[in-house]
């Protein structure tokens, strides 16, 4: 089963050439949920060609120009098409006041259900068929949310080799217990999943996190991610204008990543006093700490394996 993550926009406070603002886009097989939507988020999503009309889930972090500046076009968007679905939009307070504002003031034609929810606080908002979705108080200027997409646990390998072995006959039996489910052979005997299986594996998982300075708990919300993908929007040398203006440094970020015992870390919402060549400063900082550190940049696709 494949889990991508497309990154539509890195960049923080204002668009530049070539870096729209803050925005990703995660896929698993036919589900698409959208983190943030700064400006520019529809063109990136025409540009590598995604499937937008599918996008089931939008998950803000804040209500900050730069982070929610391309959500009614989004919303004005969806209309174009018929949805047999509601749209979920999660975020923090008021975010249903931003879409409700913008819907009066706008005129928009909406012809499916949005459903908003509101959270402020550490707890699973979603929980689907093989996954759930989680959030996270963050400290910024404003109410702020973190997020975590993580898989269930996964069933071990099966054993052909066992299976055989205990006279179990290839075929629907053998999906049974590949589901979790014990089978009854034609003696009556009793055979549990255990028997044939391997140990369970974990799934996978995603993090997404920018807007904040160092928050008591949050190495424990995206603890083992295989990506995470987190602002480094200040070099070290501007620590405290980035905890004045509640922002976490590129070395911040790495010390989380290997605090968090992540797998990857991405860094995103760069400053727009970066240039490109400028962000090398950035990434030698983090891999400085956590040698598993790239650069986001606009169009970028990063496909997380499937668990061995």
């Amino acid at each position: 089963m494949s889990l991508e993550v497309f990154v539509l926009g890195t960049g923080g406070m204002m668009p530049l050439p070539g870096r729209h603002l803050t925005s990703v886009l995660v896929r698993r097989e036919g589900d698409l949920f959208l983190f943030d939507c700064g400006e520019g988020t529809q063109v990136s999503l025409r540009r590598m060609n995604l499937r937008w009309k599918k996008i089931t889930m939008i998950f803000i972090s804040h209500t900050h120009a730069d982070h929610v500046t391309g959500l009614p076009g989004i919303l004005m968007l969806s209309s174009q098409v018929d949805r047999d679905e509601p749209l979920y939009v999660v975020g923090p307070p008021r975010i249903a006041d931003y879409i409700q504002a913008n819907r009066r003031i706008l005129e928009m034609y909406i012809n499916y259900k949005i459903e908003i929810v509101e959270e402020s606080a550490e707890r699973e908002v979603i929980r689907a068929q093989g996954y759930r979705v989680k959030t996270f108080p963050l400290s910024h200027s404003k109410p702020c949310l973190g997020y975590c997409l993580e898989e269930d646990m996964r069933p071990g390998v099966f054993h052909p080799e066992k299976a055989e072995a205990l006279g179990i006959p290839r075929g629907p039996l053998w999906s049974q217990l590949q589901d979790g489910s014990p089978v009854r052979l034609d003696n009556g005997r009793i055979v549990e999943p255990s028997a044939v299986m391997g140990e369970k594996r974990k799934g996978r998982k995603f993090s997404f996190v920018t807007d904040t300075v160092p928050v008591a708990g949050l190495e424990r919300f995206v603890e083992g991610s295989d990506l995470l993908i987190c602002e480094g929007m200040f070099a070290g040398e501007l620590i405290e204008s980035a905890t004045e203006k509640k922002h976490l440094t590129a070395k911040q970020a790495a010390q989380l990543a290997r605090d968090a015992n992540v797998e990857r870390l991405g860094l995103i919402h760069y400053s727009p006093r970066y240039t490109r060549k400028d962000l090398q400063r950035l990434l030698d900082e983090a891999r400085e700490i956590f040698p598993d550190t790239f650069l986001t940049k606009d169009g970028q696709t990063i496909a997380l394996p499937n668990p061995d």
